[in-house]
């Protein structure tokens, strides 16, 4: 796929999920998921406490009886039971409200509702650059601070599932460092080297790349890269989270992007947006989880 409309189209044509939110006694949560539900590609389940709710639904012009609500005040019982539908097969994606995200995350985690699927959970990004021939996938921007070769190797696992469900059978993983060829004294590229060593399923894994070596062909040429991966990268790897928050919001704010991101490594996607995501972006999160979901529901 190329492009967010793509992915919208596409997840037009799939069977309607369902959302849920937890604390979704928020404003701008709420316009997101009405907006998805009015494309079609998913109803909601609304967890949090329902007089504020109602008010807010109210102010957004959203109609009460398009959704379930569930009566919940405090924020952690809240979040126990978002990922309880989850994990019980009600709903097929989590959304975060006006919640901690921690608090969400240890639900998630908690072995009770068994919706951990990997050794981490981590966030991917995906972004339509005006200037690159494809959508890109982002990982890890928000979640593993310093991950080592391990946990890296997760972190492209769990964008893996991503990019399937964008389509890609056999993605082309880029590991970023600050230069192309292996330096002791710079550890991100020798655990690139290590990483691209290895072998795993629907993936191509090359590095380490400096970042123009990996989306652009002719910067490849000039320095020489014979890989199938270079200049044409779906996943980019950053080597932690200082430069992979560096490389997100770049994308976000000072390119002509239109972007989505997910967290992944539970047994379903979860959604989290912020008051800075625009509406559009918050709609590509939602149609990204749909199709996330549903790569996801044989497990």
């Amino acid at each position: 796929m190329k492009s967010f409309d793509e992915v919208l189209k596409k997840a037009k044509t799939l069977d309607k999920k369902i959302v849920a939110v937890a604390k979704a006694e928020n404003l701008e949560v709420l316009e997101a998921v009405e907006a998805a539900r009015l494309q079609g590609i998913c109803d909601g389940i609304l967890v949090g406490e329902k007089s504020v709710i109602l008010q807010l639904m109210k102010e957004a012009g959203i109609k009460e009886e398009d959704y379930e609500i569930l009566d919940i005040k405090d924020s952690q019982q809240a979040a126990q039971k978002a990922v309880s539908l989850v994990s019980s097969g009600k709903a097929d994606m989590l959304m975060k409200g006006l919640v901690d995200t921690g608090v969400l995350l240890r639900e998630v985690l908690n072995k009770e509702y068994g919706l951990r699927n990997s050794p981490v959970l981590s966030h991917v990004a995906v972004f339509e650059v005006e200037s690159y021939h494809k959508l890109l996938i982002v990982t890890d921007a928000a979640m593993n601070i310093a991950p080592d070769v391990e946990q890296k190797i997760a972190i492209i696992e769990n964008a893996l599932v991503v990019s399937r469900s964008l389509g890609i059978s056999q993605a082309k993983v880029a590991l970023l460092a600050a230069k192309e060829s292996v330096n002791e004294k710079m550890p991100a590229t020798v655990e690139a080297a290590q990483i691209a060593a290895r072998t795993i399923a629907g993936a191509i894994i090359a590095g380490p790349f400096a970042l123009d070596n990996a989306v652009s062909k002719e910067s490849a040429r000039i320095k020489g890269l014979d890989s199938p991966v270079a200049g044409d990268a779906d996943i980019l790897v950053a080597p932690d989270i200082e430069a992979g928050n560096i490389l997100y919001k770049a994308l976000g704010f000072l390119t002509s992007s239109r972007g989505a991101g997910t967290i992944v490594g539970a047994r379903r996607p979860i959604i989290l947006t912020s008051r800075a995501d625009s509406e559009d972006s918050k709609m590509n999160s939602i149609a990204l989880a749909v199709l996330i979901a549903e790569e996801m529901k044989e497990i």
